[in-house]
């Protein structure tokens, strides 16, 4: 029954034949195993198409659905971050492939006469394929890919005479957005996977018309393709579907940034490692001169490889061939490697980095604990989390005075002599609280010591009334500390106020009667004549956020207010921003299993 089936089949199709071409190539010197890396390259691509179908049945191009549809492909979809990986890192590994496959064409002398045409596709090839890598980079709208690929628009712009034009019909407009992504999925998944399937095609074709070429001299008679070289491809095939699933594995798929945002800079933006050469390279040619790294000499570069049929030619031209390929590799590792030392010694770098991982996490989080993805897309998770804006919003508008940990609340360190208002970590907590009553710290800059209040009465207080406490006198101000700190009702502290509440009682009594509190402060109870901040709900989101409002209302420092801005009042922050501040400085953001510090 089978045997008739073939035979009508055959019959139909020829098949054969076409098999019998296929596995029977006469193979010069029999097997070797640099003859693997085509077949491994074919496997590769077929990876690709396999799993890019795949992604594509699952991926939504919009600026709201893109992030989105690949977050789902990543947690959600069944597998989904199997094949993404998968797909991810294949990608890179054909760049290597690649690289290793034209030089055992150079070496060989496979590009030579009446090879030239077959040589020509090759490097089309190669160009298809990084076009490939290029145009996926941006189909996740995270902040990497983002901001990568406007760096690449922005070459392409450079170009003379057709640059601003051919910029516009890739991005899809004036700046990126849903056409953007909608092209370079059409790039991505249908123009570039259309040509390489074109050139493959004729690649092959005239690799079997003029068959396999060998280095000079054979010690081995010809062999068909079949079984050796068979072998050989599929051994080297298995190899490199083993490294990708290591990788895959070993980081649960590919690498997903938080969502893409125009408004936001973004210092830890680089190109994928095989591309980072180029990054570097371009540092060397500023301003104007872009242009010469960006497009002359790699245009220069490709011309040149496509006249290396000609140029091996020439008695010492395959050596001359031979060395300048080298020679260009040896180049791009030098320059990758020195792209990634400098970020490594780069600080500023390394902080963005942690920021970025930081995000990419924190968004993934809110994701999976907030009821998934607003309708409004995953960015508005961000645009409204203290952990993620309030440390943006202190070092844009209060850095400038204050410090959080000594930082610019960034993560970057900023001089604590140019400090000129308290440090604001762990405001409100008994820790921040014990320094504030400190005699030794009260007037260092980390409080008062920038300050007007410098030689004012709570420093004098401090130091004269606190220093060299009897005991039981030092037992009752761990007490107040303990009441005073309590009014903010801080995450961070929820476990300890609850085993404090007895202290926390007496020290709210001890504070009411004590005179030399409240002959200033207000607790608990209305005080027309109180002329220093009110320490009901202290440190509270309430308290903080009618501060934040407005620094000089009577309750807090009144006319005595020094330089403090009136964010709200005066209509610098939002109240929204406002309050995404307050919740960042009281550790609102954490839930109960997580720390209250960033």
């Amino acid at each position: 029954m089978i045997k008739s089936f073939l035979h009508w089949l055959d019959q139909r199709t020829g098949y054969k034949k076409i098999t019998h071409e296929a596995l029977y190539e006469n193979v010069p010197g029999g097997a070797r195993w640099r003859y693997v890396w085509g077949s491994t390259l074919t496997f590769a691509l077929v990876i690709q198409f396999v799993t890019g179908a795949f992604l594509w049945l699952a991926y939504s191009a919009s600026t709201q659905t893109s992030w989105e549809s690949v977050y789902y492909i990543q947690n959600n979809m069944f597998l989904g971050w199997f094949v993404r990986g998968l797909h991810h890192y294949t990608a890179q590994a054909m760049v290597v492939l690649l690289v290793l496959h034209l030089m055992q064409v150079l070496i060989d002398g496979a590009y030579k006469a009446p090879r030239e045409v077959n040589f020509w596709t090759g490097i089309i090839l190669l160009l298809l394929v990084l076009g490939l890598a290029l145009t996926g980079y941006l189909l996740p709208w995270d902040q990497k890919g983002y901001w990568a690929s406007r760096v690449v628009a922005n070459i392409v712009g450079i170009t003379p005479v057709v640059g601003q034009d051919v910029q516009k019909l890739v991005v899809g407009g004036s700046d990126f957005g849903t056409p953007t992504l909608t092209r370079f999925l059409a790039f991505h998944a249908g123009v570039l996977p259309a040509l390489i399937v074109i050139l493959l095609v004729g690649h092959i074709y005239l690799l079997r018309r003029h068959g396999l070429t060998a280095k000079k001299p054979l010690k081995k008679p010809d062999a068909p393709f079949w079984p050796d070289q068979v072998l050989m491809d599929s051994v080297a095939c298995l190899a490199v579907l083993a490294a990708v699933l290591f990788f895959v594995i070993h980081y649960h798929g590919a690498e997903l940034g938080a969502p893409a945002n125009s408004a936001e800079p973004y210092d830890a933006a680089r190109p994928e490692w095989y591309f980072l050469f180029l990054y570097q390279f371009l540092k060397y040619f500023p301003g104007e001169t872009e242009i010469i790294g960006a497009i002359i000499v790699p245009v220069v570069i490709v011309v040149f490889m496509f006249a290396m049929p000609f140029v091996g030619r020439w008695k010492l031209g395959h050596r001359f061939n031979i060395g300048f390929v080298c020679a260009l590799l040896a180049g791009a590792g030098m320059l990758t490697y020195l792209a990634a030392n400098e970020d490594r010694h780069n600080e500023r770098y390394q902080i963005a980095v942690q920021q970025a991982d930081a995000a990419a996490e924190r968004v993934k989080f809110l994701a999976q604990n907030n009821g998934g993805i607003p309708p409004d897309g995953a960015l508005a998770l961000l645009a409204n989390d203290p952990l993620t804006q309030g440390p943006k919003l202190f070092a844009a508008n209060c850095a400038s005075c204050h410090r959080y940990g000594g930082t610019d609340g960034l993560g970057n360190k900023l001089d604590d002599a140019k400090e000129t208002a308290s440090d604001l970590k762990g405001f409100a907590s008994r820790e921040w609280l014990n320094g504030l009553l400190n005699p030794a710290t009260v007037a260092s800059v980390h409080y008062f010591g920038g300050t007007k209040f410098k030689d004012g009465d709570m420093v004098g207080f401090v130091q004269d009334h606190l220093k060299d406490l009897a005991a039981d006198k030092q037992a009752e101000l761990k007490k107040i500390i303990a009441a005073v700190s309590a009014e903010a009702q801080l995450p961070a502290q929820q476990a300890l106020d609850k085993a404090d509440a007895g202290a926390i009682v007496e020290g709210r009594q001890i504070l009411r009667n004590d005179i030399a509190c409240v002959d200033c402060h207000q607790f608990q109870q209305p005080d027309k004549t109180a002329v220093a901040p009110d320490l009901t709900g202290y440190g509270s989101k309430e308290w903080l956020v009618t501060y934040l409002n407005d620094p000089a209302n009577p309750r807090f420092y009144g006319k005595d207010n020094d330089r403090m801005p009136s964010f709200g009042k005066d209509g610098r922050l939002s109240a929204q921003e406002i309050s995404v501040l307050a919740d960042w400085l009281r550790g609102d953001w954490a839930k109960p299993s997580e720390s209250a510090s960033p």
